[in-house]
C-alpha cells in the first residue's frame, strides 16, 4: 500500500484549520523515476473517491493527485466556541473568503450567484450537509417530457443500481415508500427525527394536502458503519467531529487505500499531457513544495468539479487540442447550472432551540417538482425545511440580513434566535450556453495557473420559478402558524452545486463525453464530476455525481482492460459498508 500525504501528525495550517501532515513526496512521484498509472484521478472528493474505489476493486493502478489536504475530524472548528466566527472566515464554503493554501481563486463578478466549494481529501463532502436525494426519472427525459434542455443518454433505471451501491458505502438514513419517487431498495438506517419543529411544519403540509417525507441524509441516525450515529449538535455543514455525517474521506478513501490506489495530497495539477495523437499521457502537477512535476498514466478521469473540470481541460490545450482538452465541439465550460435558491422564514414563539439537530436534514416537498403547464416556468422546485443558527449566524443572517444595531436589537435577536424555520427553494435551473466557465486573462492561483471565470444570469424561467416557489413557502409557513416571515428571493451564497460544464450526451455534436462519460476527442479521458450533467434536477446532486461515477468505472473496469499495464495481483474482495459491519482497513488513525 502507497500513501502519499497520508493522515499523520496534525498541525495548524495557517488559517486555523487543523489538517494532517503529509510525508515528503517520494520517488513514486518522480519524473524521472514515477511508475504509469493506469488510471489517473484528479480530484479527492465525492466522485473521484468512489472511482478510485471500484477501480482498484477492479485490479487497477490508480493514483489520485488532489489539490487539498486530509483534514482531521476530530479538530473541526465545532470543538471550538468560536466555530460561528471561524464558519464565516477559514472555514466558509466560499474559496473567495477562505483563502487557504489549497483554494484557488474565482473571479465571480459577473454572477449573481457565487460558486461555493472546498478543496482537501473528501472535497466538499467534509463541508457540506449531507442531504442525499435522488434525480427523479423525469430529469433524465427533460426534452422528451417538456420539450426544454436535453435528455441524458441514460435513465433512472441505468443509474439505479449505482445509487444503490453508492447509498451502501455512504449510509442512508430515510424513509421507504416516498410516493414522489419509484420504489427502491430499503434505506440501511431510520430517517432522522423530525423534531418539534418538523413534525409542526410537517402537519401544516399535510393541512394543505402537499407532498412531504422525511429527508434522505447521509448521517447516521443510529451507529453505523463503525461510526457514531448524530447527536444533534446542529452544525453539521461545519465538519462532524463524532463522524457521524458520512464524507468520502471516512468511507470510500480507507476502502480505496486498502485496495492500493495511491493519494497524493497537495498536488496542483496544472493541466493534462497528451501525444501527437491527442490521447492523455498523464498530468503535470505542482507538489506541495512548488515543483513541477509529471505523473505519467494510460488514463486519466477528471473529478474537480463543476468548475474545477472545465478549468484544467481549457488549460490543457495543445497542437491535437488547440482549444482544449475534449472541446471541439466548443462545449467545454458552457452551459453551466447552479441550483438558484429562495429562502423563506418563519417566525414561531413557540418553537425554542431551533439551532439543534441537523440543520437541513429534516423534511422536503416535491409538491411542485414537475412540470405543471397551468404553470408560466417549465420544470419545477422542491421546498426543503432548514432549523435557525446560533448566536452569531443569527445576528449576522446571510439569508435576511444582520440585524440592526440601535434601537430594538435585543428584542429582534430574542424574537429570531431558536425561534425560526425556513424553507430553502431548489430550483431546477436550465442549461444556457451563455451561462459558463472561462480562463481568466489576469487572475491566476498561486502557482501562476489560470484562474476560472464565471458568467451566469438567472434566467427568465428560473425567476418566475422562484417566484412562484417563494409564495407558496410562504403558504406553507404560514399554515404552520408563523407570525412574521421574512423572503429572500434569491440567495446570493447558493452556487454549491456545480453542474453541466462538460456534458454528457448521445450527440457527438452536443456533448463532451458519452453516456459512459468517455471524452468524445479522446477515448482515455473520463469525467465523473457535475460536470457532466444533462440537467440539474431540483434537488442535491452529490448522490446522482456518486453514481455516475461508479457507473463509469464500473464501464472501465468492465470494457477497458486495455488501460491496465502489467498484471497485479486480484484485490482482496471488499465489502460495501452496509448494516452495521464494515470491512476495517490498515488506514492510519486521525490524530
Amino acid at each position: 500500500m502507497a500513501v502519499i500525504g497520508s493522515p499523520g501528525v496534525g498541525r495548524p495550517s495557517g488559517t486555523g484549520i487543523m489538517e494532517l501532515e503529509h510525508p515528503t513526496m517520494d520517488a513514486a512521484a518522480d519524473d524521472e523515476t514515477a511508475e504509469a498509472a493506469d488510471v489517473l484521478i484528479i480530484g479527492a472528493g465525492a466522485s473521484g473517491a468512489a472511482a478510485a474505489w471500484r477501480l482498484s476493486q477492479g485490479g487497477f493502478r490508480v493514483v489520485c493527485l488532489e489539490q487539498g489536504a486530509w483534514m482531521n475530524p476530530s479538530r473541526y472548528p465545532t470543538r471550538e466556541r468560536n466555530w460561528e466566527v471561524r464558519a464565516r472566515q477559514e472555514w466558509s464554503g466560499d474559496p473567495n473568503v477562505r483563502r487557504r493554501r489549497d483554494d484557488y481563486p474565482i473571479d465571480s463578478s459577473g454572477s449573481p450567484i457565487s460558486p461555493l466549494m472546498f478543496n482537501g481529501v473528501g472535497g466538499s463532502t467534509t463541508h457540506w450537509t449531507a442531504d442525499a436525494p435522488r434525480l427523479h426519472p423525469s430529469d433524465f427525459r427533460v426534452r422528451t417530457l417538456d420539450e426544454a434542455a436535453d435528455d441524458w443518454p441514460l435513465t433512472y433505471e441505468d443509474l439505479e443500481p449505482f445509487y444503490d451501491q453508492n447509498d451502501g458505502m455512504m449510509g442512508c438514513a430515510g424513509a421507504d415508500g416516498d410516493p414522489a419517487y419509484p420504489s427502491r431498495s430499503p434505506r440501511a438506517m431510520p430517517p432522522l427525527p423530525l423534531g418539534d419543529d418538523g413534525t409542526h411544519l410537517a402537519r401544516a403540509f399535510d393541512d394543505l394536502g402537499w407532498h412531504w417525507w422525511p429527508a434522505d441524509s447521509y448521517i447516521n441516525s443510529v451507529p453505523h458503519g463503525g461510526r457514531d450515529a448524530c447527536n444533534y449538535c446542529g452544525p453539521v455543514g461545519l465538519g462532524c467531529t463524532r463522524r457521524a455525517r458520512s464524507s468520502t474521506d471516512l468511507t470510500y478513501w480507507p476502502e480505496a487505500i486498502r485496495l492500493g490506489a495511491v493519494l497524493r495530497t497537495r498536488c496542483r495539477v496544472s493541466g493534462i499531457t497528451v501525444d501527437r495523437h491527442g490521447r492523455a499521457t498523464g498530468a503535470s502537477y505542482f507538489d506541495a513544495g512548488g515543483q513541477a512535476r509529471h505523473q505519467p498514466a494510460r488514463s486519466v478521469v477528471l473529478a474537480a468539479n463543476g468548475l474545477g473540470t472545465p478549468r484544467l481541460l481549457l488549460a490543457s490545450g495543445s497542437q491535437a487540442h488547440p482549444g482544449g482538452l475534449l472541446n471541439s465541439t466548443e462545449l467545454v465550460g458552457r452551459n453551466l447550472m447552479f441550483h438558484p435558491s429562495a429562502v423563506v422564514t418563519g417566525f414561531f414563539p413557540e418553537f425554542a432551540e431551533t439551532w439543534r439537530g441537523p440543520r437541513t436534514n429534516i423534511l422536503t416537498s416535491h409538491e411542485f417538482y414537475e412540470t405543471d403547464p397551468r404553470r408560466d416556468f417549465v420544470r419545477g422546485y422542491s421546498l426543503r425545511m432548514t432549523r435557525g443558527t446560533g448566536p452569531f449566524g443569527t445576528a449576522f443572517d446571510d439569508a435576511h440580513g444582520p440585524v440592526a444595531w440601535g434601537e430594538g436589537h435585543h428584542q429582534e435577536f430574542a424574537e429570531r434566535f431558536g425561534h425560526t424555520a425556513a424553507l430553502v427553494v431548489t430550483g431546477e435551473d436550465l442549461p444556457e450556453e451563455h451561462n459558463r466557465v472561462t480562463l481568466d486573462e489576469r487572475l491566476r492561483d498561486g502557482s501562476g495557473i489560470p484562474a476560472p471565470t464565471v458568467t451566469y444570469t438567472l434566467s427568465d424561467n428560473s425567476r418566475r420559478m422562484l417566484d412562484h416557489a417563494a409564495h407558496n413557502a410562504r403558504r406553507a409557513l404560514e399554515a404552520a402558524g408563523a407570525t412574521r416571515i421574512l423572503v429572500n428571493p434569491l440567495l446570493h451564497a447558493g452556487g454549491s452545486h456545480l453542474m453541466g460544464t462538460a456534458r454528457m450526451g448521445a450527440d457527438p455534436e452536443r456533448s463532451v463525453v458519452n453516456e459512459w462519460g468517455q471524452g468524445r476527442d479522446a477515448d482515455n479521458v473520463f469525467i465523473v464530476d457535475g460536470s457532466v450533467f444533462v440537467t440539474a434536477g431540483a434537488v442535491s446532486p452529490t448522490p446522482t455525481i456518486q453514481a455516475l461515477a461508479l457507473r463509469t468505472a464500473d464501464y472501465i473496469v468492465r470494457e477497458r482492460g486495455d488501460l491496465k499495464g502489467r498484471a497485479r495481483p486480484a484485490p482482496e474482495k471488499v465489502s460495501t459498508i452496509t448494516g452495521d459491519h464494515t470491512v476495517r482497513c490498515p488506514h492510519p488513525t486521525h490524530s
